[in-house]
């Protein structure tokens, strides 16, 4: 049976270069709010955050179609990312990313915003025959210049080969600096990039 070794942590901060949209509860939306709000954490005061799921989800994507694969069809995806169908347990954990306390300590004294992290940006929907604009809507944006606190975590087993694990997530990194992250990326939104990667060896000891 193979063993769980040791923990790969890699942390970093992630900075958004355009303003940010993931998409958070619409149930509660009133008469007049926003159309599409982002997703928040009610225990945090209403701060936005990011998702690991969402981090991990759009790498993925990302690199299964690098490989030129199908969604759980990537065999050195699968290894490090799982797949329920095959049952490959996932070896990477990517942690919620949170506001870091310099961009908490900006919001705090911006006067600018239009709720206390996030932007309104209203768009519309373009009639290419009469060149009017209709069904105007609001989208709720974390702005730019913003910083995200990010960990990975990357559970080696017997066997596992560290530098594989670790060059595969920055190929992801990388991929998604040069795509985007969220929704409306085509559309300008989710550009991010990260600083520059901090790795940490856990060694367990069941001793």
């Amino acid at each position: 049976m193979k063993q769980l070794v040791k923990k790969i942590k890699i942390t970093s901060t992630l900075e958004l270069i355009s303003g940010l949209h993931i998409g958070g509860n619409k149930e509660n939306v009133e008469i007049g709010g926003i159309d599409n709000p982002v997703i928040k954490v009610a225990t945090k005061k209403n701060q936005p955050y990011i998702p690991g799921s969402s981090l991990k989800g759009k790498m993925r994507c990302l690199l299964e179609q690098m490989h030129g694969k199908e969604l759980g069809k990537s065999e050195e995806v699968n290894n490090l990312f799982g797949f329920t169908d095959d049952k490959s347990i996932s070896k990477l954990i990517v942690r919620d990313s949170y506001l870091s306390d310099e961009s908490l300590k900006k919001f705090e004294e911006s006067e600018g915003l239009d709720m206390p992290y996030t932007e309104n940006k209203f768009e519309n929907v373009i009639d290419r025959v009469k060149g009017t604009a209709e069904n105007p809507r609001q989208t709720e944006r974390i702005p730019a210049g913003v910083f995200f606190n990010v960990e990975f975590i990357i559970n080696l087993w017997t066997g596992d080969n560290k530098e594989e694990f670790i060059d595969l997530l920055e190929t992801g990194i990388k991929a998604l600096e040069n795509d985007y992250l969220g929704g409306s990326g085509t559309r300008g939104y989710g550009q991010v990039r990260f600083s520059k990667r901090i790795v940490e060896e856990i060694k367990l000891d069941i001793n």
